[in-house]
């Protein structure tokens, strides 16, 4: 019957028992003689467990390529845990069955013994193999646990540093605003006093053209008033041109009268002078 993996106490680990030291802590066994049932099966579980520890540091040798490289993931982790945890209890199940085997081939013949020795040998080299394995994969993943720390490290670095980057184009940024608010205010008391001008001036120019108005108006009622005088004045003058012509003609008939009445009177001096 196969006993691939006996349950051992909890906390006890022994790994790579040899034949020297199987002796020290062999059990007390009591045996009325030798049972070759038990060796076949004792022998045929040592032999899977130490294949199914070989097994178990080809694994980590595969695992190891991985550590610290991008493909390493908490999986590869746990996969690695998984193995320590299943291999070490197939060491455990080895050293108790090796003890067990080596007092069952007490009684044994040579070949047993030989076959004893032979599954010792090879628990040893596969319990050195493995623990070469594991040391090798527990160093690095504390190397890369270290570097995965520094990366850490550093991208916390990189990020308070770009934190601080983006507070402080933050707050360039508010007090760029805040100056945007001062300068917009600035402008808009600049805007509102263009306006107050410009309702000023508004109101000179309505004054200007009220007063440019009076005076057109003014100047209109002038020139309508020396249209009127012009025309009155050349009525006047054309009245003064007729009375001077009527003036002229009464002196020429005057004129005229005082000559006949000179030529009468010098005939009539001339008359009775020759008279």
């Amino acid at each position: 019957m196969s006993r691939n993996l006996n349950n051992p106490p909890a906390g006890h680990r022994d790994y790579g028992a040899t034949s020297s030291s199987t002796n020290a802590i062999m059990p007390d066994v009591s045996f009325s003689g030798f049972s070759p049932t038990e060796f076949m099966s004792l022998s045929e579980d040592i032999g899977q467990n130490i294949s199914a520890v070989n097994s178990s540091s080809r694994q980590l040798e595969k695992i190891l390529k991985v550590i610290g490289t991008r493909r390493e993931q908490q999986a590869t982790r746990n996969k690695v845990h998984n193995i320590h945890a299943e291999a070490n209890t197939r060491i455990d199940t080895i050293s108790r069955d090796i003890q067990r085997l080596t007092a069952v081939v007490r009684r044994g013949d040579k070949q047993q013994k030989l076959q004893l020795e032979k599954l010792t040998n090879d628990f040893r080299n596969v319990v050195e193999k493995y623990s070469s394995v594991q040391k090798r994969i527990t160093a690095a993943m504390r190397q890369s646990i270290e570097q995965l720390g520094q990366q850490q490290d550093e991208q916390a670095e990189a990020e308070r540093a770009e934190f601080l980057q983006q507070q402080a184009q933050i707050t360039a940024g508010l007090q760029f605003e805040q100056d945007m608010l001062v300068d917009r205010e600035r402008q808009l008391r600049q805007i509102e006093a263009d306006v107050l001008d410009v309702n000023a001036i508004m109101r000179r120019v309505y004054d200007i053209v009220q007063t440019h108005g009076e005076q057109v108006e003014n100047i209109e009622n002038s020139v309508e008033n020396a249209a009127t005088d012009v025309e009155l004045g050349r009525e006047e003058l054309a009245k003064a041109s007729q009375y001077r012509r009527s003036y002229r003609r009464k002196i020429l008939i005057l004129l005229a009268i005082a000559v006949i009445i000179g030529l009468i009177v010098t005939g009539i001096i001339v008359a009775k002078l020759t008279s």
